[in-house]
């Protein structure tokens, strides 16, 4: 009868489900009225963070950019690159590199296209004064910081507290505890757990524990209805194959317990370490090509006054040309058709439209370094460099320099790192690539009693032992437990631990054919920098050569011109041709101090260069006075023979890692084969290179564009005299003497420093004479 019931129910509920599955669904009725608000037509749409972030005063009260159409007179910032350093160092904590091409030019009226700075399209790619610390506080797999590696040795704390009780009727009388058939065994239950457990720097785990168990039961057969046991146990777990060792855990961290579970080698304290350094570098990196971008800049932007200034000439000599024919053509005199005026017209306004280019070059390339130095857009001043170009020869020592490049570039240093990583992880993976071998023991004091805490040890039913109070046996030890062996695992084959240890040696191979590879091309890098140096620094002798030749032919043509022997155009192309030569002279002295500065780049030695270096921020005063304390502590140790480092030192603060002996025909690579004494790499003195004093202020660059000249799109007429007061800032009639070479090519100090030796230019002809 129970059956056939049990079943007509499950027929009739399968039945209502069917029919409810299959029903559409029904129409509701609300009461009151409400509009529709929680309704969307789609699952995803462009949504706006709530965020409370004010953007910067530098971004939202700057004034407008300046612009070839406005001319306001803003006040000059005669600004040394020093200052432009310490601004870019002070004002950027987020690390900015240059939108510009290599010489800094741009296209006149340009949109700039889509292109935009790293910053804003990549801002998770972008260097900062952060990462280090980001680095060392990291607690993500693979990018562990050292207090995330040290937390596996923390004592680890762990408790529990559990109640139940349970209820079962009884069928079997004997295996009830002398309960009747059908009666119900109730229990109640009740268990406290605690644990202290540490592992220690040999990968063993030391642990002590407590635990304390209730049972209550109504079995007529129990001596006592209630009862406690439990006990206190300490442990201990010691790996003796895979994963043992000091260097071990140093290197990967605690091995796990299944050696099949392999998280990797690179947990450990060791690795965690080196990685802060590679993130170090990594930063110091970013910081030397922010220093070189803005010095590029810096001196991008003089050459923009310069050829601003040579253009303003050209245009005034236009100019000047312009007038004399508009005036010979007004009185109808030789030498002033109406082709002659509209030829040295048309002169003079394609020299204007070059100065106005020009003009935007020095906006575009003053905002770019104001970029570059976290300063708003327009505060009112305009920059202007103070420093003058290097004109003094450099000549620094290949072997010198080659020397420093391969011992002080940050990316060799960083890929040393990288390599004594994988170095100290090939160690770590070829120790798991053995069977698991642990030695286990313990021992345990028993507990057992009728009540947990008693006055005495009268028990109720009176046993000679005294079964009052579980923790009083406790106390007296009488009941003792102890295990001791060994514990054995593996994988057979070991396939993945060996699949890890041929990994790492392909990743150490690659990284140490990679670091050789990097010398190799730093060495060419360096070499390129010698060649540039050497090139712009003659480039600079035969521009001004060519500049003074130019000057020369201008003042024949003008000469001539006005005798009526040589044609308007021949005079308009000399006054052109006297312009490029001012401009690209000063290109080649602007390229020669970058090659200089590229030099100390190339070497590594920039940011030195520079007076520049990087040091962590303060820290407490608590946790100085702990560092040293302990310093101390090791001061008054004692010296013993018997204790090693696990693994063994691998920092050196020095930069030279074995002897080198320089010639003045091969580098001796350092190694015991070359059998000479260690002798320390000379390093180039930063105060060598002496910049002649800085220039009077070029007041005449953007003083003499005011005039109501560049407010008319074409004037009609010429403008009045005296509209420009541009002059030439060479000395073109000078001859090119010793005196003069040494005024622009060579310090005002008399000092020999290391590495650089003053030209001796009588021994150079003033004008090549060709191959």
């Amino acid at each position: 009868m129970r059956k056939q019931s049990f079943r007509q129910f499950v027929s009739l509920l399968l039945i209502s489900c069917l029919f409810t599955g299959c029903a559409s669904n029904p129409t509701l009725s609300y009461l009151g009225n409400a509009q529709l608000t929680d309704y969307r037509a789609d699952a995803e749409r462009i949504a706006y963070p709530d965020s409370c972030e004010v953007p910067p005063e530098s971004a939202t009260f700057a004034n407008p950019p300046r612009n070839v159409r406005d001319r306001n007179h803003d006040e000059a910032w005669d600004m040394p690159l020093a200052e432009a350093i310490h601004l870019a160092l002070l004002n950027n904590k987020i690390v900015r590199t240059s939108s510009r091409t290599a010489t800094g030019a741009i296209a006149a009226g340009s949109a700039g296209g889509t292109s935009t700075s790293t910053i804003v399209s990549s801002p998770q790619a972008v260097a900062s004064v952060y990462d280090p610390a980001i680095q060392e506080t990291g607690v993500l797999f693979g990018s562990r910081g050292v207090e995330s590696a040290l937390s596996e040795f923390d004592t680890q704390f762990t408790t529990s507290m559990v109640w139940g009780r349970d209820e079962q009727i009884q069928n079997n009388l004997f295996l009830a505890g002398g309960i009747p058939d059908g009666a119900t065994l109730q229990s109640d239950t009740a268990q406290m757990q605690a644990e202290l457990s540490k592992v220690q720097a040999n990968g063993g785990q030391l642990s002590l524990s407590h635990l304390v168990n209730y049972n209550y039961n109504n079995s007529p057969g129990n001596l006592f209805p209630s009862v406690y046991t439990g006990n206190v146990q300490l442990g201990y777990r010691l790996p003796m194959w895979a994963g043992s060792g000091t260097e071990f855990t140093r290197i990967a961290g605690p091995v796990s317990e299944n050696i099949t579970g392999i998280g990797g080698v690179s947990q450990g304290v060791v690795i965690a370490r080196i990685n802060n350094d590679i993130t170090i570098a990594d930063f110091e990196i970013q910081v030397r090509n922010m220093i070189k971008d803005v010095e590029d800049i810096y001196w991008n932007l003089y050459l923009a006054y310069r050829r601003y200034d040579a253009e303003v000439v050209a245009r005034n000599s236009a100019l000047r040309t312009w007038r004399e024919v508009k005036s010979k053509f007004e009185v109808g005199a030789r030498g002033g058709s109406a082709a002659d005026e509209a030829q040295a017209r048309e002169q003079y306004f394609d020299a204007k439209a070059r100065a106005e280019v020009e003009l935007n070059n020095i906006y575009s390339m003053e905002l770019e370094l104001r970029r570059m130095l976290g300063l708003p857009v327009n505060d009112g001043r305009i920059i202007r460099p103070s420093d003058v170009p290097i004109t003094a020869e450099f000549i620094p020592d290949w072997y010198v320099a080659l020397a420093e490049a391969l011992t002080r570039r940050t990316e060799l240093r960083r890929q040393k790192w990288n390599i004594k990583s994988l170095d100290l992880q090939l160690i770590a993976a070829e120790n798991l690539a053995n069977p698991r071998l642990d030695f286990v023991s313990a021992y345990q004091v028993n507990m057992f009693g009728d009540n947990l805490f008693g006055n005495n040890d009268n028990d109720s039913v009176g046993t000679a032992q005294g079964l009052n109070s579980a923790y009083e046996r406790l106390t007296q030890g009488s009941q003792t437990g102890w295990q001791l062996g060994f514990q054995f695992s593996m994988p057979l084959g070991l396939r993945r631990t060996l699949a890890q240890v041929r990994n790492i040696e392909l990743r150490l191979a690659q990284a140490r054919e990679l670091l050789a590879t990097q010398e190799v091309d730093i060495s060419h890098e360096l070499a390129n920098g010698f060649q540039a140096l050497n090139l712009n620094y003659q480039t600079a002798q035969t521009r001004f050569n060519q500049g003074r030749a130019a000057h020369l032919q201008l003042q024949a043509f003008e000469a001539e011109y006005k005798v009526g022997t040589k044609t308007l155009d021949l005079l308009l192309q000399a006054q052109t041709r006297l312009a490029r030569a001012q401009i690209e002279y000063y290109s080649a002295i602007i390229e020669y101090t970058k090659s200089i500065t590229n030099i100390q780049f190339r070497k590594g030695t920039l940011l030195e260069y520079n007076n520049i270096h990087l040091a962590e921020g303060a820290w407490s005063p608590e946790a100085y006075e702990e560092a040293l304390r302990r310093a101390w502590a090791r001061s008054y140790a004692f010296e013993s023979d018997l204790m090693h480092s696990e693994p063994a030192p691998f920092v050196n603060d020095g930069r030279v890692m074995g002897p080198v002996e320089f010639t003045s025909e091969a580098v001796n690579l350092p190694g015991p084969a070359n059998g000479s004494e260690s002798m320390e790499i000379p390093l180039t003195d930063p105060n060598g290179i002496v910049p002649p004093p800085p220039a009077p202020p070029l007041d005449r660059e953007l003083e003499g564009a005011g005039s109501s000249d560049f407010s008319e799109p074409v004037p009609a007429l010429p403008p009045a005299e005296g509209s420009y007061d541009g002059d030439v800032s060479i000395d073109w009639n000078a001859d090119f003497d010793e005196e003069q070479a040494k005024a622009l090519f060579e310090t005002e100090s008399d000092q020999e420093t290391a590495g650089y030796e003053k030209v001796n230019f009588s021994d150079a002809p003033v004008i090549d004479s060709g191959y």
